[in-house]
């Protein structure tokens, strides 16, 4: 009877959560623009997204930037988590919790800091502008990812390897970056879904001639929700979520492989 009750409430739960995002979907294949009457199936709303120049351009921009921003972070996130792995005492809990504010800080007050700086240090807001800010909030993520894989190493093999041999470089390219792969490749996919989804950081430091799918989406809901808005929604939604198996699916084969 208590587990019955259990998962009553997790399905309640879930349901409060995941409705909004269902019917969403649904009236993404709607026939007509209402929002509360169903006329049949059709996929003109999703052919008509594809021929909107506007969302065209933004969406190619949004990937252009989360490639660039994924690739760029992941690089950077993985050499500062293996630099911050092996720091000792107060100069690493310095580093940890100097990586978390950015998790932790608020994104309006990130995106209005960034666009105070690239101003005053005489900036444009645009493309390059917000790729900087993109790949600044997607490094403490990637961070945190690679950081469990490392502690998990033993740390002793690099050093027998150089004992053998080997120099540090190599060291680094041959045995610590491949045993950690799976945080890498879960920091990744973390940037990328970080990158896609921000709307408040992109918002702040885009400019006039720059726009991601999350700006647009926003202006075209404050002309008035369009059938269209809701298969953007899908597509992204159904991107995210592919995404996040992604992850799952990559760290449980790096716990598998531990073990």
């Amino acid at each position: 009877m208590k587990k019955a009750a259990v998962r009553i409430y997790m399905g309640l739960i879930f349901l409060f959560l995941y409705a909004p995002i269902i019917v969403l979907i649904i009236f993404s294949f709607n026939k007509t623009k209402s929002r509360g009457q169903w006329a049949g199936f059709t996929l003109d709303w999703y052919v008509d997204l594809f021929k909107d120049r506007t969302i065209t351009e933004a969406l190619y921009y949004t990937v252009t930037i989360a490639i660039l921003a994924t690739v760029i972070s992941t690089i950077v996130g993985t050499l500062a988590a293996i630099g911050i792995h092996y720091m000792r005492g107060f100069g690493k809990n310095l580093m940890l919790n100097v990586n978390n504010i950015p998790v932790l800080n608020p994104d309006i007050v990130t995106g209005v800091a960034l666009m105070t700086l690239f101003i005053s240090a005489g900036i444009k807001l645009g493309f390059v502008t917000m790729l900087i800010a993109h790949v600044l909030f997607c490094i403490p993520y990637v961070i945190l990812a690679v950081l469990p894989k490392l502690r998990q190493l033993n740390r002793h093999i690099a050093e027998a390897a150089m004992d053998l041999g080997a120099t540090p470089s190599y060291a680094l390219r041959k045995i610590i970056l491949p045993e950690i792969r799976p945080g890498i490749i879960s920091g990744a996919l973390m940037a990328f879904t970080m990158s896609i989804d921000d709307f408040v950081i992109s918002f702040f430091t885009a400019g006039n001639e720059v726009s991601n799918l999350s700006i647009v989406v926003y202006s075209m809901a404050r002309r008035g929700v369009k059938p269209t808005i809701n298969a953007l929604s899908t597509l992204m939604f159904l991107a995210v979520v592919i995404l996040l198996f992604i992850i799952n699916k990559k760290s449980g084969e790096g716990e598998e492989l531990l073990l």
